[in-house]
């Protein structure tokens, strides 16, 4: 982790800006295109959820803007962030999963199973204490959403990326999936959310290889 000197930062002056509104929230919700993915999930026994759980965590650990967060008066840039996700529980409520990130999607899946299966057991709403290092994801597979809006706080605002992501559907011959990415906009701005688009659509156009590091680097 490192600390961004505010005075030398490029955006400083955009930070200060969007840091002095009451909503400096941007959320921007895309359709991706997951026609490979979903079979390829199929053929190979993987969940759906965690082929794009582990998609998104990767371009969001590729890009330095959704790693950064707002600690009172310090931006601070982590080296990894970590997946917080909702886990659906028995009374039809639901808690809260954080794993650690890793490139391996073999070593990620494990992991999100691992957190599904102790959250069911022991599931809370709380995050970890003194954690900012996290993006939030969640799915709605109910909904193929145009939209979404997610409860946030506002006195002060905080840093974390939410990433959504809906029930796929067709159009036009190919499995199409809405995909919501909300930051805030004193870290973020439209650039670094369509480079996010840009590398999930890519990752999804793969797909992903059975066998390991199932991923290329970059």
């Amino acid at each position: 982790m490192k600390i961004i000197d505010l005075s030398t930062w490029k955006r400083r002056t955009h930070y200060e800006m969007y840091s002095s509104l009451d909503f400096p929230y941007l959320n921007i919700n895309a359709n991706v295109d997951v026609s490979k993915l979903v079979p390829w999930c199929k053929d190979n026994g993987f969940s759906l959820f965690s082929a794009i759980a582990y998609i998104t965590s990767r371009c969001a650990n590729d890009i330095p803007e959704l790693r950064q967060r707002i600690r009172g008066d310090q931006v601070v840039e982590h080296e990894t962030i970590r997946a917080s996700f909702t886990v659906l529980t028995e009374n039809d409520t639901f808690g809260f999963a954080t794993i650690e990130y890793t490139p391996d999607f073999l070593s990620f899946n494990q992991r999100v199973l691992d957190g599904i299966e102790r959250t069911k057991q022991n599931p809370t709403i709380h995050d970890e204490p003194g954690r900012d290092d996290m993006i939030f994801l969640t799915t709605v597979t109910w909904v193929s959403f145009t939209q979404i809006t997610h409860p946030v706080p506002l006195n002060p605002p905080d840093s974390f990326p939410r990433i959504s992501w809906g029930k796929y559907f067709h159009q036009e011959g190919k499995l199409m999936m809405p995909l919501s990415l909300m930051a805030n906009h004193a870290l973020v701005d439209g650039l670094h959310v369509g480079r996010f688009f840009e590398g999930v659509q890519g990752l999804l156009d793969i797909p992903i290889p059975p066998h390991p590091n199932l991923l290329p680097d970059g």
